[in-house]
């Protein structure tokens, strides 16, 4: 997993890489005479948890090609991450068409790629943490990012099936929902003709 750089780290891989390549072995001394210690040490684990960087048994570490970082950055990784989830949710509207539908409708790009989920009201700080620990920009109500970014939706009461390990609105709600537009006329289609008329 690949995740975004703040500048001060994109700097450093890039010393790093433009030195040794993805072939040459380097330890943090490397960085002694250009940052105080405790930056040093801020700057490889940085690199090392987000994955510009490999760690080898000697101590050395060897950077990650730019292109499959700059690759990575694009990953899906949100129906990973919210397996570590403690507080209820469920997928919602398009999301909730998708997984119904075995993603035979799918609003995913790697350009554009939006969750909906509704979440207790009460538990929106939790969420806004969970998702910003996470590096997935998240959004109230509405909002855009590039890549994946998740639209929470604030409620006051929460009711959700599971579905592939996912929580998600109930098949009911979200064949009720797909039925709602024309664009969703084939998942739709697919839900009914898998699970019957709801």
């Amino acid at each position: 997993m690949v995740i975004e750089l703040p500048q001060y780290g994109l700097k450093a891989y890039a010393l790093l890489f433009a030195k040794h390549g993805t072939n040459g072995l380097f330890r943090q001394s490397e960085l002694d005479w250009i940052v105080s210690s405790s930056m040093k040490k801020k700057i490889f684990s940085l690199l090392l948890r987000y994955g510009w960087i490999s760690k080898h048994n000697s101590g050395e570490y060897t950077c990650t090609s730019p292109v499959d970082a700059i690759k990575g950055l694009m990953e899906f990784r949100v129906q990973k991450i919210i397996l570590d989830a403690k507080k209820p949710y469920a997928f919602t509207k398009n999301s909730a068409i998708e997984i119904w539908s075995d993603y035979s409708y799918t609003l995913r790009s790697i350009e554009k790629s939006p969750y909906f989920m509704k979440v207790l009201r009460k538990d929106l700080k939790y969420w806004k943490e969970f998702w910003s620990k996470n590096e997935i920009p998240n959004y109230i109500e509405s909002g855009a990012a590039i890549g994946e970014y998740i639209i929470l939706m604030p409620v006051d009461s929460l009711k959700s099936d599971e579905k592939d390990g996912l929580k998600v609105d109930t098949l009911k709600e979200t064949m009720k929902y797909a039925r709602s537009n024309d664009i969703y006329e084939y998942a739709s289609g697919y839900m009914k003709k898998k699970y019957g008329e709801k």
